[in-house]
């Protein structure tokens, strides 16, 4: 049975008063909501390069709502009655 779905992801990119670059990812499903956070600060020592700050921390947000929904399969297919995610020999899909 074939399946598609849309979701939609939004990614807010600030700097706050420490010069920190903070990132919010927040995933849509349609029936759920999940945020992502990621920060980045630049040394000191080193040029002040805003982009790098914004690629580093949305993709520490990015990760961080990864890791979310990978745990959050990892429940469903607990809750369906299958073996923890790594305990079993992989036929379907690996985690």
């Amino acid at each position: 049975m074939p399946h598609t779905a849309e979701w939609k992801i939004r990614l807010h990119l600030f700097e706050d008063d420490d010069g920190t670059t903070k990132a919010h990812a927040v995933l849509d499903t349609g029936s759920m909501a999940l945020t992502g956070h990621g920060t980045a600060h630049c040394h000191p020592a080193d040029a002040n390069v805003p982009e790098i700050g914004d690629e580093m921390a949305a993709g520490r947000a990015m990760n961080d709502l990864a890791q979310q929904l990978l745990n959050i399969a990892e429940c469903d297919i607990e809750g369906m009655g299958g073996p923890r995610p790594g305990t079993r020999q992989v036929t379907g899909w690996p985690t």
